[in-house]
C-alpha cells in the first residue's frame, strides 16, 4: 500500500486531480471513488487509456500494472492528500459554513480579498468531503490565500471537513433551519456549524461573526480570537442603503466612510457584503480596492439574479431554499419592490418531519392582497396550500402549461426554491 508521502511526491508531477472517467485531463491523477450506485475501481483501466498518469484504486482485482496505485481506502487516501498538501503550502486558510449566504459571501471575499493576494477558493458547490480536499489540491506554489466552504447535512460534518483543511480564520454566515431530516432538529445544525468555531479556537485561530446575530453570538462566547462586524457594537460598523432592487451597505472605515455599491439583491445580502469589507478590511487590503472589488462582482447560477423580461424584473434565487432564505427573500422582495408583485415558491427539500409545519409557515407569510398573484410548486406546497386561495401545481412543467396560458406580462416576480424543484426552467416561458 502506497503512504501519503508517496503519493504526494506522484502529485507534485501530476497536480491534477479527476474523479470522473468521462472528463479526463491528460496527465492527472484519476482517483476511483465509490458511491451508492457506482464503484470507481471499474474504471481505473479506462482513465488510464483516456490519458490519466495513474489510477488511485482500493481494490486489488482492479490492479493492472504499475499505473495503477492501490490504497486502502480511496476517499480517505484524497482527504489525507489534500491535507498533507495543505500543510505544505504554508498559507492562511479561512473555513466558511453557514444555513445561507456562504457561497455569495466566500465568492466576495475571494473577491476582495484578491486585490491584494493571489487567491484560490471553492469553486461551485465543491464543499464537501470530496469537493473540500479538491479545492485544496487546486492550490499550488502561487496561492497566497485560501478561501474554503464547507457544507454539511449531518452532524459531525464541519468538523471531519476542519482536520481536512486545517483553517487558520472561519467565518459562519448564520445558523437557520435547513437540512432538517439530517441534523434531526435545528439544536443538531446550530451544533454542527459551530464545530467550524471549536475547530478554530483550538488552534489559537481567529473568528469573524456577526454581532447583530443573538445565535452567533452566543455560540463564540468562549472564543478568543473574534473580529465582529454589523450595525453597531461591532469592530466593523456598517449599515445597509436601500436601492430597489439592489442593497448597498455604508460602511465605517478607520479613513473614513464608504459606500460598497452592489448588484446584489435583498436585504440578506447587507450582512454578506459587510463579512466580506470586514475580512479584507483586516487582512489591510485598499478599502477602494475593496469598493472596486464588490461593486464588480455579480451574482449567478440563480442565486438572487436580476433578469429583465421585457417589462417583467424577475428575482431568480432558486439555486436553494430553506424557510430561514425562503422567508427572508418573501420578506424582502415584499418591502423594497413596488408594483404588481407575483411569487413562484417551490418545495424547500430535506426537511423531514419538519416539512408540512414548515411549508404551512411559509404560505402564512404571503399577504392576501398577494395570494392571486402566487404559485406554489412541489408536492409539499401543494398539500399545505390546497385550503388557501393560492393556485397550486406538483412540478415546473404543471407550471409552465398554466403561464402559457395566463401569461405573466409585466411587473415583479420573485422565483425562490429548492434546487431540486427546477423553477428556472420556467424563464424558458416567460415572456
Amino acid at each position: 500500500m502506497m503512504s501519503t508521502e508517496e503519493l504526494y511526491k506522484i502529485f507534485l508531477n501530476y497536480p491534477v486531480i479527476s474523479t470522473d472517467s468521462r472528463k479526463i485531463e491528460k496527465g492527472s491523477l484519476f482517483f476511483a471513488l465509490k458511491g451508492e450506485n457506482f464503484n470507481g475501481n471499474k474504471y481505473a483501466a479506462d482513465a488510464i487509456s483516456k490519458g490519466a498518469a495513474y489510477s488511485i484504486i482500493d481494490e486489488e482485482d482492479y490492479h493492472i500494472g504499475e499505473n495503477t496505485i492501490l490504497v486502502n481506502n480511496v476517499l480517505k487516501a484524497l482527504q489525507k492528500l489534500a491535507n498533507y498538501h495543505r500543510k505544505q503550502l504554508r498559507i492562511p486558510i479561512l473555513g466558511i459554513t453557514g444555513t445561507n449566504g456562504k457561497t455569495t459571501t466566500k465568492e466576495l471575499i475571494a473577491s476582495v480579498l484578491a486585490k491584494k493576494f493571489s487567491v484560490s477558493f471553492t469553486k461551485g458547490n465543491l464543499n464537501n468531503h470530496i469537493g473540500v480536499p479538491l479545492t485544496l489540491l487546486a492550490m499550488n506554489s502561487e496561492t497566497e490565500f485560501g478561501v474554503v466552504e464547507m457544507g454539511a447535512n449531518h452532524p459531525g460534518e464541519i468538523a471531519e471537513l476542519c482536520k481536512i483543511a486545517d483553517p487558520d480564520y472561519g467565518i459562519i454566515t448564520n445558523i437557520g433551519q435547513a437540512h432538517l431530516e439530517g441534523f434531526g432538529s435545528f439544536d443538531g445544525v446550530k451544533r454542527t456549524k459551530s464545530e467550524l468555531y471549536k475547530y478554530i479556537h483550538s488552534k489559537g485561530g481567529t473568528i469573524f461573526y456577526n454581532s447583530d446575530n443573538p445565535i452567533l453570538a452566543e455560540l463564540n462566547k468562549e472564543i478568543k480570537n473574534k473580529i465582529s462586524y454589523g450595525r453597531k457594537d461591532a469592530s466593523f460598523i456598517g449599515e445597509p442603503i436601500q436601492s430597489p432592487p439592489f442593497i448597498h451597505v455604508k460602511a465605517n472605515f478607520e479613513k473614513g466612510v464608504l459606500y460598497l455599491n452592489s448588484n446584489l439583491i435583498g436585504d440578506f445580502n447587507f450582512e454578506n457584503i459587510l463579512a466580506a469589507a470586514c475580512i479584507a478590511n483586516y487582512f489591510k487590503v485598499d478599502p477602494l480596492k475593496i469598493q472596486l472589488a464588490i461593486k464588480a462582482y455579480h451574482p449567478t447560477n440563480n442565486r438572487s439574479q436580476l433578469i429583465q423580461k421585457g417589462d417583467l424584473k424577475i428575482i431568480m434565487d432558486a439555486y436553494n431554499a430553506n424557510p430561514t432564505s425562503m422567508s427572508a427573500s418573501i420578506a424582502s422582495f415584499l418591502r423594497n419592490l413596488s408594483g404588481d408583485n407575483y411569487m413562484i415558491l417551490g418545495d424547500m427539500l430535506e426537511l423531514g418531519e419538519y416539512s408540512a409545519a414548515e411549508h404551512a409557515k411559509i404560505i402564512e407569510l404571503i399577504p392576501e392582497s398577494i395570494t392571486k398573484n402566487t404559485f406554489l410548486v412541489g408536492n409539499e406546497f401543494s398539500k399545505a396550500g390546497e385550503r388557501q386561495a393560492i393556485k397550486t401545481f406538483m412540478s415546473v412543467s404543471e407550471l409552465s402549461l398554466y403561464l402559457a396560458e395566463n401569461p405573466i406580462k409585466n411587473g415583479n416576480l420573485l422565483i425562490k426554491g429548492s434546487r431540486g424543484i427546477q423553477l428556472e426552467k420556467i424563464l424558458e416561458i416567460l415572456n
